[in-house]
């Protein structure tokens, strides 16, 4: 009875992969350098083409960070919330609305850089807490304040 099309699913903003990008090329890129100069000192010359394993390490990363990036979603439903992620191995939680206890809404340093925030939902059960990462911030505000709302009336009766 209206549901038949399924949830309308909602991907994660570009900004979350920009931070991941980032901070891999800033990992890869000094880990290169780093392990150039201490085997070329070390072993000779030719040794600090070993750096260049780094490089090769960050095109990997690179696209796979773009895969998993994508693979994050979430649906607000009438009852619940979906959250799903993952490759190779898909994830996909449910969280009732009338089961969270606490919905937060957090930003780190780098986070608040980007422009980002996490929003972090605790259930009664500590193993199925959820957290839908790298959302824009008046975006998570917004869904801390609907998901506490819905939270609020359908755990009234319990």
């Amino acid at each position: 009875m209206g549901e038949t099309d399924g949830p309308a699913w909602v991907g994660l903003p570009g900004g979350l992969l920009t931070l991941r990008r980032t901070l891999l090329l800033v990992w890869t890129v000094l880990l290169a350098v780093v392990t150039a100069v201490v085997t070329g000192l070390t072993l000779g010359p030719a040794w600090a083409a070993l750096g260049v394993f780094w490089l090769a390490v960050l095109a990997w990363g690179w696209v796979l960070l773009g895969r998993n990036w994508r693979s994050w979603r979430y649906a607000e439903r009438a009852d619940d919330l979906l959250i799903s992620r993952g490759v190779l191995w898909r994830e996909q939680t449910v969280v009732p609305y009338g089961r969270m206890q606490l919905v937060e809404v957090t930003s780190g340093p780098l986070e608040r850089r980007f422009g980002l925030a996490s929003v972090q939902l605790h259930t009664a059960a500590a193993a199925s807490d959820a957290k839908i990462p790298g959302l824009v911030p008046a975006e998570a505000e917004r869904l801390r304040d609907r998901l506490s709302a819905l939270g609020e009336a359908r755990s009234a009766g319990l």
